[in-house]
């Protein structure tokens, strides 16, 4: 009786939850960083990958918002620092790949851009969770609000 008071008891705290969505906010970027985003700027390929252009872009400006959303953005999304705004171009990036590049091909092709939006559509809607930057900075404003 005692074990499954504690385990209810641990349930209703928020811990769980604030483990989780750390690891999976670190597990998922670090799979897009390696997998997409190195290939990027040619670490680990011998060369630069082809990065889609499906708005027709100057390749520029195309390649830099690859590789920010590939790159930057999920570090930032791994620290926990603006999660919610850092996970909107990742998914513009993975929803322009779904529904615009792989639209017309096969389950096979297309369910990568597809998971990377589901999991980056869940982070944006739950935020970063207790032990994130934005928590800090957010508990640093409530104190200083407080004292004024």
């Amino acid at each position: 009786m005692k074990i499954a008071q504690k385990i209810n008891a641990f349930n209703e705290t928020k811990a769980p939850f604030d483990w989780v969505i750390l690891f999976f906010r670190i597990a998922v970027s670090l799979q897009l960083i390696v997998v997409h985003g190195l290939k990027k700027i040619g670490i680990g390929t011998g060369f630069t990958e082809a990065v889609p252009n499906p708005y027709h872009l100057p390749e520029n400006i195309n390649f830099f918002l690859a590789v920010a959303s590939n790159i930057f953005f999920p570090i930032l999304i791994i620290i926990g620092w603006k999660t919610r705004w850092a996970t909107l171009p990742v998914l513009a990036v993975t929803l322009s790949g779904y529904f615009i590049v792989h639209w017309n091909d096969s389950l096979l092709e297309s369910d990568v851009p597809f998971m990377y939006s589901i999991a980056f559509l869940l982070i944006a809607f739950l935020g970063a969770g207790k032990y994130s930057l934005d928590f800090v900075v957010s508990k640093k404003r409530s104190i200083l609000s407080k004292n004024q």
